[in-house]
């Protein structure tokens, strides 16, 4: 569920096709790029608030995880309607901002009561396990619901926490990705108290990362991606099978407001430890899904951290937030994707506010590693494979 569509098939259709998702709003007065749902998207989840009378006092975030956990567990055969919870499956959603948009209208109320009271659903349906419970609610999941932020690393925190537990035996089937729906007026000027929004308001593409001599073009989007995990056996994998083959973490002390260093030591070692799973003489990335989302400081520390573990190797590069931004706790799911999407179709788009083709990719791309950092200084990278 993305600005590009509301499932797998039209996302990639958008991403093959290029085409960019924004729209300018007036903020405080002023324009301002940002990224929201498809039309078709919007329309699916108010289908989902329609289905159940409690589902209207749950944040936007949490209604957009339970659309893509459904989807998921659908795609898996897992979605049973009306049967008894699945005790084997659990689920791990989180969201770097969580019901931000329901905080901050609960707020407003309470600022405005004359005797300074709230609602009494202020309290449980803005808590961020919300994230976990709801889901686990909408696909029967009996097992383990777990809730986190670990700001915009989340979703790929997700899917590590989601990996050991498979591999732990602690669980059978995982239900893990992130969510987001910071589009609110707080969020957006949260942001741009940082000073990275984008400005670039005249621009079919407001957000443009790799462009560290201009300006920050920091955009906000929104989105949820989650998906269905299970332990595969290597005899029972067939060709096209995409698998998670490592998971590396990251994390360096925070030396900035944003936790960047300018060597990015966080993803040197989010990356260090993700290829150090792989196999001594096959470790070979055909392509990196970088996190950059559009900030000089951000883009550059991932830029240098990537030279210094890959060094002279030829390694291409490409993001997907030239076209949906950055959705905080989802990107990283939502570039999981959009990695799955890059082996299923071998074809990459050229970011078209460049002159030259500077990140050609050697084909095939039969692994990529996806990147994603977050404020606090930590970082993660998820390597995924396609079976020949």
């Amino acid at each position: 569920m993305s600005p590009l569509g509301h499932d797998a098939a039209s996302v990639n259709k958008a991403y093959t096709a290029g085409q960019p998702a924004f729209k300018n709003i007036l903020h405080n007065g002023e324009l301002t790029p940002v990224a929201p749902l498809a039309a078709r998207a919007e329309d699916e989840l108010q289908k989902l608030l329609k289905t159940n009378p409690s589902y209207k006092q749950l944040d936007r975030s949490v209604l957009l995880a339970m659309y893509a956990a459904r989807q998921a567990a659908n795609e898996a055969g897992w979605l049973h309607e009306n049967a008894p919870v699945s005790d084997d499956l659990a689920v791990n959603i989180g969201s770097s901002r969580g019901a931000t948009g329901l905080f901050e209208q609960h707020f407003e109320s309470f600022q405005q009561s004359i005797n300074g009271q709230t609602l009494p659903g202020a309290s449980p349906t803005t808590t961020l396990g919300n994230l976990s419970s709801w889901v686990a609610h909408a696909v029967n999941a009996g097992g383990a619901q777990i809730s986190h932020s670990i700001t915009c690393s989340t979703a790929l925190m997700a899917i590590a926490n989601a990996s050991a537990w498979l591999r732990s035996g602690m669980a059978q089937r995982f239900l893990a990705g992130g969510t987001e729906a910071p589009l609110t007026p707080f969020t957006i000027a949260q942001m741009k108290a940082v000073g990275i929004y984008s400005k670039l308001t005249d621009s079919p593409y407001p957000c443009q990362p790799y462009t560290l001599s201009k300006q920050n073009t920091f955009v906000l989007g929104e989105g949820a991606a989650v998906f269905a995990l299970e332990l595969a056996d290597e005899t029972s994998l067939k060709q096209g099978d995409i698998i998670i083959e490592a998971v590396g973490l990251g994390f360096e002390k925070i030396v900035s407001k944003t936790g960047i260093s300018t060597e990015g030591i966080n993803f040197q070692k989010a990356m260090r430890h993700a290829l150090s799973q792989l196999p001594a003489n096959d470790q070979k990335i055909d392509l990196i899904v970088t996190h950059t989302p559009g900030t000089k400081a951000g883009d550059s520390a991932e830029l240098q951290a990537i030279d210094a573990i890959f060094k002279n190797e030829s390694v291409a590069i490409t993001t997907n937030k030239w076209l949906i931004g950055h959705t905080l706790g989802a990107s990283g799911a939502l570039s999981l994707q959009y990695g799955m999407h890059l082996l299923s179709s071998q074809c990459m788009n050229q970011l078209p506010y460049f002159s030259e083709n500077i990140f050609a990719s050697n084909y095939p791309i039969l692994r990529i590693l996806i990147n994603a950092a977050g404020f606090g200084g930590n970082a993660a990278s998820i390597v995924l494979k396609v079976i020949p």
